[in-house]
Protein backbone atom coordinates (compact mmCIF):
# COMPACT_ATOMS: atom_id res chain seq x y z
CA UNK A 1 0.00 0.00 0.00
CA UNK A 2 2.64 2.35 1.30
CA UNK A 3 4.33 1.62 -2.34
CA UNK A 4 1.68 2.53 -4.63
CA UNK A 5 0.85 5.93 -2.73
CA UNK A 6 4.70 6.55 -3.23
CA UNK A 7 4.86 5.70 -6.71
CA UNK A 8 1.39 7.96 -7.26
CA UNK A 9 3.66 10.84 -5.25
CA UNK A 10 6.73 10.35 -8.12
CA UNK A 11 4.09 9.69 -10.98
CA UNK A 12 2.53 13.21 -9.79
CA UNK A 13 6.03 15.44 -9.28
CA UNK A 14 6.98 14.02 -13.07
CA UNK A 15 3.55 15.55 -14.62
CA UNK A 16 4.00 18.83 -12.90
CA UNK A 17 7.77 19.11 -13.78
CA UNK A 18 6.86 18.28 -17.29
CA UNK A 19 3.91 20.71 -17.59
CA UNK A 20 4.54 23.62 -15.48
CA UNK A 21 7.08 25.22 -18.20
CA UNK A 22 4.18 25.89 -20.40
CA UNK A 23 2.34 27.41 -18.11
CA UNK A 24 4.81 29.54 -17.42
CA UNK A 25 4.81 31.15 -21.33
CA UNK A 26 3.43 34.10 -21.77
CA UNK A 27 2.29 35.51 -25.76
CA UNK A 28 2.61 38.77 -27.47
CA UNK A 29 0.91 40.33 -30.84
CA UNK A 30 2.66 42.89 -32.50
CA UNK A 31 3.74 44.41 -35.59
CA UNK A 32 7.32 43.74 -35.88
CA UNK A 33 9.85 46.77 -36.74
CA UNK A 34 13.11 45.24 -37.26
CA UNK A 35 14.41 41.79 -37.89
CA UNK A 36 18.30 40.42 -37.31
CA UNK A 37 19.98 37.24 -37.13
CA UNK A 38 19.30 37.01 -32.97
CA UNK A 39 14.95 37.97 -33.55
CA UNK A 40 12.73 40.41 -34.00
CA UNK A 41 11.83 43.76 -32.49
CA UNK A 42 8.26 44.66 -31.99
CA UNK A 43 6.70 48.49 -32.48
CA UNK A 44 6.49 48.41 -28.72
CA UNK A 45 9.99 48.20 -28.16
CA UNK A 46 9.92 44.75 -27.08
CA UNK A 47 12.86 42.61 -28.21
CA UNK A 48 12.27 38.48 -28.81
CA UNK A 49 15.22 36.34 -29.60
CA UNK A 50 14.00 33.37 -31.44
CA UNK A 51 16.35 30.59 -30.98
CA UNK A 52 17.31 28.45 -34.19
CA UNK A 53 15.06 25.46 -33.23
CA UNK A 54 11.93 27.05 -33.25
CA UNK A 55 10.57 26.65 -36.36
CA UNK A 56 8.80 29.21 -38.40
CA UNK A 57 7.89 31.21 -41.77
CA UNK A 58 11.15 33.18 -41.87
CA UNK A 59 10.68 34.92 -44.94
CA UNK A 60 7.02 35.83 -43.83
CA UNK A 61 8.46 37.71 -40.58
CA UNK A 62 9.37 41.06 -41.90
CA UNK A 63 9.20 44.72 -40.83
CA UNK A 64 5.42 45.63 -40.86
CA UNK A 65 4.22 41.92 -40.31
CA UNK A 66 2.27 41.03 -37.81
CA UNK A 67 3.51 38.40 -35.48
CA UNK A 68 2.15 36.12 -32.47
CA UNK A 69 4.06 34.73 -30.35
CA UNK A 70 5.07 32.37 -26.75
CA UNK A 71 7.83 32.89 -25.28
CA UNK A 72 9.64 32.31 -21.84
CA UNK A 73 12.19 34.61 -19.92
CA UNK A 74 15.13 33.17 -19.08
CA UNK A 75 18.11 35.23 -18.58
CA UNK A 76 16.41 38.49 -18.79
CA UNK A 77 15.61 37.94 -22.47
CA UNK A 78 12.43 36.60 -24.16
CA UNK A 79 13.12 33.48 -25.87
CA UNK A 80 10.38 32.45 -28.41
CA UNK A 81 8.92 28.94 -28.00
CA UNK A 82 6.31 29.24 -31.09
CA UNK A 83 5.74 32.05 -33.78
CA UNK A 84 3.15 33.19 -36.35
CA UNK A 85 2.06 35.46 -38.41
CA UNK A 86 -0.85 36.69 -38.22
CA UNK A 87 -3.32 36.90 -41.22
Amino acid sequence: MKRTWTMSLVLALFALVLVAPLAWAAEIEGKVTAVDAAGITLEDGTQLTIPPTVRYERMAVKPGATVKASYEEKDGQKVVTRIQVAK
